[in-house]
């Protein structure tokens, strides 16, 4: 699989999800549906149709957080990650622009995810982004559970969107957050969500290395990855 393969799978993919998600806001707005019952399904199945779509070939990230995550469990270079993340944040913004060209940019600034408050926020994107991410290690990774993690993975996501929606948006993916903000010029709190969901993917890693891995030497893990960030992508 050559790299621009996995990485315009990962734009694709991404722009599967926030379009398909973000669109739903925009019709459940029009038609008066309960947003907190068409929303979470949208999203939950957006995801599971961009990882049939190309999981496969990617992995099927499309989030920065699941990405950092992985990372750390040294499961993607430090060249594909940056790849990964330039190629997810594409995608959502492409997302967002053909949702403004269907609808309009106010439209669009309507599915911008907006912090009831920055502290609830903040803890509520941090603990999603974890159990996401943390599902996503061990679902990904298990002998047992992986011919299920195509649907567990969505599962969790249309879970945490039910949960979260009334405290955060429910983002979970800084993708996912700036692609409205940058097109809808809504950014508010903009910052909660390009920094929780990598601390709630951080929190995961550790979990599940001393968790599920039971390796509770962390000291090691963290000068692998260090030496790797200071080598920079070009060496790889």
């Amino acid at each position: 699989m050559q790299q621009w393969q996995k990485y315009f799978a990962e734009l694709l993919g991404t722009f599967v999800l926030v379009f398909v998600g973000t669109t739903a806001i925009v019709g459940a707005d029009r038609s008066t549906l309960p947003v907190l019952l068409i929303v979470p399904f949208a999203f939950g199945l957006a995801l599971l149709a961009g990882l049939y779509a190309f999981g496969e070939v990617s992995g099927g990230h499309f989030n920065p957080a699941v990405s950092l995550g992985l990372f750390l469990d040294r499961r993607l270079t430090i060249t594909d990650l940056f790849g990964y993340w330039i190629f997810q944040f594409f995608g959502a913004i492409l997302a967002s622009l053909v949702l403004a060209l269907a609808t309009s940019r106010h439209e669009v600034a309507l599915t911008a995810t907006v912090p009831s408050s920055d502290s609830t926020a903040i803890v509520m994107e941090v603990a999603f982004t974890a159990i996401f991410v943390a599902v996503i290690l061990a679902a990904s990774s298990s002998s047992l559970y992986s011919g299920s993690a195509l649907i567990a993975i969505p599962l969790t996501l249309l879970a945490i969107h039910f949960a979260a929606i009334p405290f955060s948006g429910s983002s979970v993916n800084p993708a996912r957050s700036l692609g409205p903000a940058i097109v809808g010029d809504a950014w508010h709190g903009i910052w909660i969500y390009l920094i929780a969901p990598p601390l709630g993917a951080i929190i995961a890693w550790v979990v599940h290395t001393v968790v599920v891995k039971g390796d509770t030497h962390l000291g090691d893990d963290f000068v692998e990855i260090e030496d790797e960030v200071l080598a920079g992508p070009a060496t790889e």
